[in-house]
Parts: C-alpha cells; sequence; structure tokens
C-alpha cells in the first residue's frame, strides 16, 4: 500500500474513481426480470346494456352528489378523516425510503477525529506515526460500482413502493367519498322511515282512545280493544327501534368525519335526491388504468419484480472504490502540518460465502412474494369487472322495483280511504282499516328503502369505476 499526500490522493482516487464508474456502469447489466404488465383479458362491452357515452366514473363527485349539506359532509371527511390522515403519512415515509436508495448510488462518507485521554497507542508501521499519545483526523470513502444492478433494482423497487403508496391515497379517497355519501342515504332513508312511523304511531294513538271509549260503550268487544292495543305497541317499538337507527348511524358517519359523535345536518329528503337519467359506464378496458386499487395492486407487482434482481445481485461479489484521507499527529499543535497527511485509495471487494445459501434462500422468497403480488392483481382486476357488473344491474332492475312500488303505494292509499268510508258506513269493523294502514306502511317503508336503494347502487357503481380522481 503506498502512502501519498493529500493532493496526490484526492486529484487522483477521483479521477480513477469517476473513470471507473463510468466503464463498469456503461458494461454493467441489471440482474433479474425486467417487468412487463401481464395481459388480462378484457371483453369489449360489459355483461349488462348502458348508455354509450363519457364514463360516469370522469364526473368529479361534488357534480355527481349534488345535496350541499352532502358535499359539505364529504369536504369535511376529506380533510380530517383519520385513514387518510395516516395513508398521506405513508406517502411521506415512502418519499424518504427511496430517497435512501437514491443514496446508494453516492459515495458514502465518514469521518472521525481522535483524541488521547489515557493510555498509549503504538505499534504503527509507517513514518509519521508517532507511539505516544497520537492526535488524528480521517475521512473513508466508500463507493459501491452497482455491476450487478443491486442499487437500481433497489430504487425501482422503492419508487414503485412510494407509487403504490400514492395509489392507495386515492383508493381510500375514493372508498371515503362513496362510505360517506351511502352512510348519508341511509340517514335519509332513517328519516323518512322515522317520520312514517311517528305518523302511523300517531294514528295508532287515535284509535286507541276511540276504542277504548267504544269498550266502555258497548260497542266494541274487549278482543278489538286488544287488538288496537297491541298495534300501537308494536308502532311504538317501531318509532323507538328507528330511532336507535338513526342515531346510530350519525355516529358512523361522525367517525367518517374525523369528529366525535354527534348530531348532523340534513339536506334534500331522499325522495327528492338527484338521479342521473343515464348511467354511462365508459369500456371495461379503463378500469385498468382508472381504478386505484388495482394500480396499487400492479405496483406492487412491480415493487416485488424488481427486488428479484436486487436479490440476485446480492448473491454477487461487490466492488467498491474505497480510500481514506487523513492527518495523524504525536501533539495538537501540529495536527495541521504538510508532515502529518496521510491517503490510501483502492478497490474493496466482497463476496458472501458462508451466507451464500441463506441469500438463496432469500431468493426464491422474493420469486414467491411476486408470485402472491400477481395472484393478487389479478384477483383485483377480476373483483374490480364483478363490482361493474353488479352495480350495473342494481341500476337497471332498481328503476323497474321503484315504478312498481310507486303503483303499490298509490292502489294502498286508496283501499285505506275506502276501508274508512266503509266503516264510518258501518259495513265493515275497524279490523279492515287496521290492516290497509299496516300494509300502506310497509309499502312506503319499502318505497323508502328503494329510493336509497337507488342512490347507493349509483355511488357503488361511481366507486367501482374508479371515479372520483383524475389519472
Amino acid at each position: 500500500m503506498k502512502i501519498i499526500n493529500r493532493q496526490q490522493s484526492t486529484h487522483s482516487i477521483v479521477r480513477w474513481g469517476y473513470s471507473l464508474f463510468l466503464l463498469l456502469t456503461i458494461t454493467a447489466c441489471a440482474l433479474g426480470p425486467d417487468y412487463r404488465r401481464p395481459e388480462v383479458k378484457v371483453a369489449e362491452h360489459y355483461r349488462i346494456p348502458h348508455a354509450e357515452g363519457e364514463s360516469i366514473a370522469n364526473l368529479p363527485w361534488w357534480e355527481l352528489f349534488q345535496d350541499k349539506v352532502l358535499q359539505q359532509l364529504i369536504q369535511q371527511a376529506l380533510q380530517e378523516n383519520k385513514d387518510l390522515k395516516r395513508a398521506i403519512a405513508s406517502i411521506e415515509e415512502h418519499q424518504a425510503r427511496l430517497s435512501i436508495a437514491r443514496m446508494d448510488f453516492a459515495p458514502q462518507l465518514e469521518t472521525n477525529i481522535n483524541a488521547p485521554v489515557i493510555g498509549r497507542m503504538g505499534g504503527f508501521p509507517f513514518p509519521g506515526f508517532a507511539t505516544p499519545f497520537n492526535y488524528f483526523g480521517q475521512v473513508n470513502l466508500n463507493w459501491e460500482i452497482d455491476i450487478w444492478g443491486r442499487i437500481r433494482r433497489s430504487t425501482q423497487a422503492a419508487l414503485a413502493e412510494l407509487i403504490a403508496q400514492e395509489a392507495n391515497r386515492r383508493a381510500i379517497v375514493l372508498s371515503l367519498v362513496g362510505a360517506v355519501a351511502q352512510s348519508y342515504f341511509d340517514l335519509l332513508q332513517l328519516d323518512k322511515q322515522l317520520d312514517l312511523a311517528q305518523q302511523v304511531l300517531y294514528s295508532w294513538e287515535e284509535s286507541v282512545a276511540i276504542s277504548v271509549a267504544q269498550l266502555q260503550q258497548g260497542l266494541i268487544s274487549k278482543l278489538e280493544n286488544d287488538q288496537f292495543q297491541a298495534e300501537r305497541a308494536n308502532a311504538a317499538a317501531r318509532v323507538a327501534a328507528l330511532g336507535r337507527e338513526m342515531v346510530q348511524k350519525e355516529n358512523e358517519l361522525s367517525l367518517l368525519l374525523g369528529k366525535s359523535p354527534s348530531s348532523l345536518l340534513r339536506g334534500s329528503p331522499i325522495n327528492e335526491q338527484w338521479l342521473s337519467p343515464e348511467i354511462p359506464a365508459g369500456l371495461p378496458s379503463e378500469l385498468l388504468d382508472r381504478r386505484p386499487d388495482i394500480l396499487r395492486d400492479e405496483q406492487v407487482l412491480v415493487a416485488a419484480t424488481a427486488r428479484i434482481g436486487a436479490t440476485k445481485a446480492a448473491r454477487l461479489p461487490r466492488i467498491s472504490l474505497t480510500g481514506f484521507l487523513g492527518v495523524a499527529s504525536p501533539s495538537l499543535s501540529n495536527l495541521l502540518l504538510s508532515n502529518s497527511q496521510f491517503g490510501v485509495g483502492g478497490l474493496g471487494l466482497a463476496a458472501p460465502i458462508l451466507n451464500a445459501r441463506a441469500l438463496g434462500y432469500e431468493q426464491k422468497a422474493v420469486e414467491a412474494q411476486a408470485k402472491q403480488a400477481l395472484a393478487r392483481y389479478e384477483q383485483t382486476i377480476l373483483i374490480a369487472f364483478k363490482e361493474v357488473e353488479d352495480a350495473l344491474v342494481a341500476i337497471r332492475t332498481v328503476k323497474d322495483q321503484y315504478k312498481a312500488q310507486q303503483e303499490q303505494v298509490k292502489a294502498l292509499q286508496s283501499a285505506l280511504q275506502i276501508a274508512d268510508l266503509r266503516y264510518q258506513g258501518g259495513i265493515t269493523s275497524y279490523v279492515d282499516v287496521l290492516l290497509a294502514k299496516r300494509s300502506l306502511f310497509d309499502a312506503e317503508t319499502a318505497l323508502a328503502s328503494t329510493q336509497r336503494f337507488h342512490l347507493v347502487a349509483l355511488v357503488q357503481l361511481y366507486k367501482a369505476l374508479g371515479g372520483g380522481w383524475v389519472p
């Protein structure tokens, strides 16, 4: 090993090292497979017919959900939801990890300074190193030449993982918008059902008061009065149950909003919510580049593929450019004199020996992880198409269902009027009125449920298509 002065060492090491680095980089190859998107068979059209035109997924959520209160709730959720904040923090973490991976391309410099406290240092073979009480400072250089592409593959993996986290954030945004909208529509449905139930309860309370008077006058039997009492109690229980469900739904929605449980404002009632007359879904092939969960799982596959190359490269020798510059002196006052300077440069070689078998198993483990990532990616695509088809068939059939239930409600309203007139005319008993009221209440409740289902189906389709964000 040759002793050189500081100026010589600096220029020689850097010039020689840079030339060697360029040579090895040009001739080097990155081990492992290069990522290619798996071939996925995609149908030209969805199974369920739908309106032609630009996909509804291209609409921003504030145009799809036109209830002002709902828009405010969604905006609050996007600002305060804790799962979304965690996803954003995860992106910041992976940005830092990518920077760490990229730093492996640069030389690694370390410095140390030593001064004696007690004892002696002896046995140095080089001139200029005094034996007693040595003061010295040193800068160490280590620059790995990425011949096999280990650093490049690790950087590729880190970048893919960062992109995956960003796609995951978008997936959470889309899921959050859908969850807030669905919970809000659930709440509007409960409002409608509770209003109906309270009307029914008020009606039964009037009927009970009448039946008690009629029982005292001997106009009806005890059995008939008990029937009135039972129906009133059933209506009261229904009101209590709906009130409980409403509070629980408000608590659920408050959690999505990132705040403590509280009462929430309402906008338009459920029967006045805007519904698009046409629901275009676009082309199936658009899902692969639109749905954030598909993009996320693809980037996980990209990272896993890159890790294979990194593990293969780890099994081969590492070549590094090494060197150090320093000063040494038996006294602090002479530390910066010219004769106290020294420098050494050379090549370092590190190769796995005893851990070679373990590295082989590590490669097999990473290859298995890539297979898992591929299966998960393909499964996510299948789930995506299934969710779109389910939402399309729900929207297609719910319209006919809603129309039929509207006709049912009108018919039962007419039947209740006729039953009441017949009772007042003494033709039938009040039991017929009771039965008509119950049937109408059940039909109106079912109609409100169908209105909510129609809105939720629209939300599900929007979510399934990957709407709400720009690729």
